[in-house]
């Protein structure tokens, strides 16, 4: 039942868009009447999403790919972050419903929850990416992927904290741009312009790193 509803919900958002949502649409294409739609989901956003994670497969398939190009660490780190703009600016509101709406108290359960009925969908990945996958905050994802290059050396840890609190702002000042639809880039555009930014920032750690050792 609670898949009826997950599925009927993901239906509509890849035919009408998030946007166009309703209670009233997911029972009818469920085949149930409204009510009974609380007795599975205690929050509507909590409906919204289990099915934005329905719709962010291709995503989730593909970050496994990008990330097996790097050589390194920070490249890995980078690819990951290129990976993630181009999937969640072609597709704003679904990642919105999934990363950045409030959930409540229970974000990683939710996860976990939709694994759950899910397995599938981790079919094809990497362990050590499914650890990362299981964690709702970005804050978290980008840490485990710098704790790695902290780990082999690329990064001190003075500035894994500094790398990914920036890095992660700069994706969200362009993603709220194209969530309100402030700036008209597509998103190979936005990506181009974010990931310029973000690599710059990570180089130019990197290279002090580099420098500072070579120093002492």
């Amino acid at each position: 039942m609670w898949k009826y509803f997950v599925d009927a919900t993901a239906e509509i958002i890849e035919e009408e868009g998030l946007e166009n949502v309703t209670i009233r649409k997911v029972a009818d294409k469920a085949g149930y009447n409204s009510a009974t739609i609380y007795n599975y989901f205690s929050e509507v956003s909590h409906l919204l999403f289990f099915a934005s994670m329905r719709c962010m497969q291709d995503y989730t398939n593909e970050v496994a790919r990008y990330i097996e190009r790097g050589k390194d660490p920070i490249e890995k780190y980078l690819l990951a972050w290129e990976c993630f703009c181009q999937y969640s600016f072609k597709q704003p509101q679904i990642f919105h419903a999934v990363f950045i709406m409030d959930l409540g108290e229970t974000p990683e359960a939710l996860l976990e929850n939709y694994y759950n009925f899910y397995p599938n969908d981790l079919i094809n990945i990497p362990d050590d990416l499914k650890t990362i996958l299981f964690q709702h905050s970005l804050t978290k994802r980008g840490r485990s992927m710098l704790e790695i290059a902290l780990k082999e050396g690329y990064l001190t840890e003075g500035n894994v904290d500094a790398i990914n609190e920036i890095t992660l702002l700069i994706w969200q000042g362009m993603f709220t741009n194209l969530l309100n639809n402030r700036k008209s880039y597509d998103a190979n555009q936005a990506t181009a312009i974010t990931m310029k930014y973000i690599t710059e920032i990570v180089r130019n750690a990197n290279l002090f790193d580099e420098q500072t050792k070579n120093k002492q």
